[in-house]
């Protein structure tokens, strides 16, 4: 049976500057440009800033960079979905980004 295209839904974020898409957070900290990662698509293995563990190949997890810095590689950092969730709610890590 041959492959069927999807419909485009309005509610879908669209694509941010070509590094897939994101979506929008406004919170106590600022505006958030965030994107969600699957495990599947996870090869290396990153550092959360909110617990300063490691985030493993194959660990679902989203990237997350200041709305102002549009597409910063600099700026992106890659959280745990929980450590992200709970940014507001905790204290620094011992270790700054």
């Amino acid at each position: 049976m041959p492959r069927r295209n999807r419909p485009h839904r309005p509610d879908e974020p669209p694509p941010v500057g070509g590094h897939g898409w994101a979506r929008s957070e406004t919170g106590p900290d600022g505006e958030w440009l965030v994107r969600t990662v699957s495990g599947a698509a996870t090869t290396k293995t990153y550092r959360c800033p909110g617990c300063d563990h490691e985030i493993t190949p194959g660990t679902p997890h989203v990237v997350a960079w200041p709305a102002a810095d549009y597409g910063s590689v600099e700026d992106r950092r890659h959280w745990h979905r929980a450590c992200w969730t709970a940014r507001t709610r905790r204290g620094p890590t011992s270790r700054r980004w």
